[in-house]
């Protein structure tokens, strides 16, 4: 912003960049805040008005009558038709300095005669700052029912279209200054860190699911028949999801990672059944007639099971407003996905099963051609991705190849087995990284590790011991009966909690006459079992807060301002925050009807690792002192946070390490949230409780307050609601559980007023 003053930014933000991102598609309004509206402003002179006998009456008129086109209809002059235009409009001080006021005596009285006119600011009602210093922008707002994230993209094009006229200037100091267009607030890298997690858990998913069959049904054609319909189901679902305009959002994409279970378990019982025919009458039936009975046998049950499935989610199409925007495409996407599930298991997965099964091929030459594509597989990966990745499939062909030796050896027939489940565990922990980046790579592959091997272990422990289990059940059926008994009695009391569950003894009374409430008994299971809490929704981490405080309703506009700019300095002072952009009153728009007293500072804070757009932590080149940049230099870690990692340029590099953004501190968003609130304690400015961008806005939208609960006081005198809101405040802020900084009272009177009395 530097050699522009904002009176020119904000002319060209209204004239300019306003218009442009207007046109754009899907755009439905584009409101400017900050800077100085330029406008003409007349000063009357009294003195002259009165020498001269005109009224401010007159005044007005003569400047409405001299800004305006005027048509005439048409004239002909040579046969040739001509309209007729007065062109009136006021372009520059010299016009309105000319505009005839009054006649005296055949000599016009111009409007220079009896007033001062300059350029001037008009009145605000609003203020934008950045990072403590004031700036102009803009708030677009999308169509309802528009994609964000091509409505996004849309800008950002468009954005790109006209930063080429935004012009520039030459300083005195010979120095050009071109202006640019910066966001400051962009939902694109939520949306796709978002989908990216969800695309990723899915994919994680997929592959654990993969794991457990391999493991479970140990049938390495089953195995390939029950995994190829995870994929191809969960293609349909995308297509379905084309043609009926269902949303890839995370709500829809959670409907597809619900239906993997159920999809899998169609898979399993289709293919369960063809490997018993094949076990037991392979060798007399022809095997498409014998994969036929086999699917048809189970098809009525496989309908059946999935019909129930799809008919319980019925209330859910039925439901509107909030809930039925959250939740109906994840209805959509897990009808979908149980369709697709059955469709595949019906009729596509007994089709290649006949061709699983009935393919004769030499099994020595494939084995052979595999092991040496693993091989080189391994080997290339083994140079350019990940070491021990390559080294745990190269080493898994050297099993396969060196298998009866090993058996012998050894004495373990599931070597190659073994080595494809370390595998497998090890991609996972690297993608998954459940522990986080900071432990390492063995700490997050033991964790997997473990994991996997308690589920599959369990698995195993319950498969070879049901027998026994089962007999000892049925002969001890009242001690095992106790046991869900047990435990439904604990569900009930930890879900509901003791008192909703026996709240009707409310009135009961022992035998002294005292109300079982107040018994010893009572109060130390209510205080036990006081039941689970329940949200409509739980906060999405947005990668941003929005920290909404506002001061004593008298305060003017210079004092908001001073207020909101040492509001953003203290909070773009923490290390952690990229970005702080504040702002107080409204801005240009009906949407936004904000006093001047309220602030709302959008609060941008870094990534816990540098991340790709999908969100995916990046690895950089090290040594031992510190990160390497491109220029050959080696920074410390704890200078490259002070300092800001964008002055350096790292080297990416597959074996390095991750980047930190925070400090050691600091290990969860609400440890930065916390240096916030002790960073804007400033005296007569209200707290505020923990909000981000778009949770704010739903529950402003649901409730009309700006915190995610709050008590709402009515009454017929505005002294006494303040008066009962500010004590609320103070015995809200011992309940247990409360932050102090969370709970604040609308300031509601105290706005002063200048009065003039007409003595008639």
């Amino acid at each position: 912003m530097g050699g522009w003053d904002l009176a020119e930014l904000r002319s060209i933000q209204d004239f300019y960049v306003k218009y442009g991102l207007s046109a754009v598609e899907g755009v439905s309004e584009v409101s400017s805040i900050g800077g100085f509206v330029r406008e003409y402003q007349i000063d009357l002179r009294p003195d002259a008005l009165r020498s001269y006998g005109v009224s401010l009456d007159d005044v007005l008129q003569a400047v409405a009558a001299s800004n305006l086109d005027v048509g005439a209809k048409t004239m002909e002059i040579n046969r040739v038709e001509y309209f007729v235009r007065g062109l009136g409009y006021i372009e520059n001080l010299e016009d309105l300095e000319e505009t005839v006021v009054a006649n005296d005596g055949y000599t016009p009285v111009r409007l220079k005669d009896v007033a001062w006119i300059n350029y001037g600011p008009a009145n605000r009602r609003g203020i934008l700052d950045k990072n403590g210093k004031e700036a102009v922008g803009g708030v677009i707002v999308a169509r309802y029912g528009a994609n964000p994230m091509e409505v996004i993209q849309n800008v950002k094009e468009k954005i790109k279209d006209i930063s080429g006229g935004l012009p520039k200037k030459t300083l005195p100091n010979g120095v050009t200054a071109q202006l640019k267009i910066v966001p400051f607030y962009d939902r694109s890298t939520l949306i796709n860190e978002t989908l990216g997690t969800l695309q990723e858990a899915l994919t994680l998913e997929i592959i654990i699911t993969i794991i457990v069959i391999l493991v479970m049904v140990a049938n390495l054609r089953g195995s390939i028949l029950i995994s190829l319909l995870l994929p191809l189901g969960v293609l349909m679902v995308f297509i379905a999801m084309r043609y009926t305009g269902v949303d890839a959002n995370i709500v829809a994409l959670s409907g597809i990672a619900i239906a993997i279970g159920t999809m899998v378990d169609l898979g399993i019982i289709l293919t369960e059944n063809i490997i018993k025919y094949l076990d037991e009458e392979g060798h007399k039936v022809p095997l498409t007639q014998l994969i036929y009975r086999a699917s048809s046998e189970v098809s009525g049950a496989i309908i059946t099971a999935v019909s129930t499935t799809i008919v319980s989610f019925i209330p859910v199409f039925t439901l509107q407003a909030a809930e039925g925007k959250l939740f109906r495409p994840l209805a959509f996407t897990k009808t979908y996905a149980l369709i697709a599930a059955v469709i595949i298991a019906l009729f596509v997965l007994p089709a290649i099963a006949r061709t699983i099964y009935g393919w004769k091929f030499d099994r020595r030459s494939l084995r052979t051609g595999l092991n040496v594509l693993l091989l080189g597989s391994g080997f290339w990966i083994l140079l350019n991705m990940d070491v021990i990745s390559g080294v745990l499939i190269m080493a898994l062909a050297a099993a396969w190849i060196f298998e009866k030796p090993l058996l012998t050896f050894l004495r373990w027939p599931n070597v190659p087995m073994t080595l494809l489940l370390i595998l497998i565990t090890w991609v996972l922990s690297i993608q998954w990284l459940p522990l986080g980046p900071e432990p390492g790579e063995w700490a997050n592959f033991l964790f997997v590790g473990a994991i996997i091997a308690l589920i599959l272990g369990g698995f195993q422990f319950i498969i070879r011991r049901y027998e026994r289990m089962l007999s000892w059940a049925l002969d001890h059926r009242s001690w095992f009966l106790s046991i869900p008994l047990t435990m439904i009695i604990l569900g009930l009391l930890i879900g509901i909690g003791f008192p909703s569950l026996f709240g009707g003894l409310a009135k009961t009374t022992d035998r002294l006459g005292v109300n079982i409430r107040q018994n010893v008994i009572w109060s130390t299971l209510a205080h036990t079992f006081p039941g689970i809490g329940s949200e409509f929704m739980p906060a999405l981490d947005e990668g941003s807060f929005l920290l909404m405080p506002t001061s004593m309703p008298h305060a003017g506009i210079e004092q908001n301002h001073d207020i909101l700019r040492i509001l953003d300095r203290s909070v773009e002072a923490i290390p952690e925050v990229e970005m702080v952009v504040g702002k107080l009153g409204r801005v240009e728009s009906a949407l936004d009807p904000a006093p001047i007293s309220m602030y709302e500072n959008i609060i941008s804070y870094k990534p816990e690792y540098i991340s790709d757009e999908a969100g995916h932590p990046i690895r950089f080149k090290i040594a031992d002192k510190g990160y390497i940049t491109r220029q050959g230099d080696t920074i410390d870690a704890s200078v490259l946070r002070q300092e800001g990692i964008s002055r350096y340029d790292l080297v990416e590099d597959e074996q390095g390490e991750y980047f930190r953004n925070w400090r050691p501190e600091i290990r969860y968003p609400d440890d930065i949230w916390q240096r916030i609130a002790e960073a804007t304690r400033i005296p007569g400015v209200t707290s505020a409780p923990k909000l981000q961008p778009i949770e704010t806005r739903l529950v402003m939208l649901q409730t009309g307050m700006r915190a995610p609960m709050g008590i709402k006081i009515f009454g017929h005198d505005l002294d006494t609601i303040e008066r009962l809101g500010l004590e609320f405040e103070n015995l809200l802020k011992d309940v247990p559980g409360v932050k102090d900084e969370a709970v604040f009272a609308d300031r509601i009177v105290g706005k002063p007023y200048l009065e003039l009395d007409i003595d008639r």
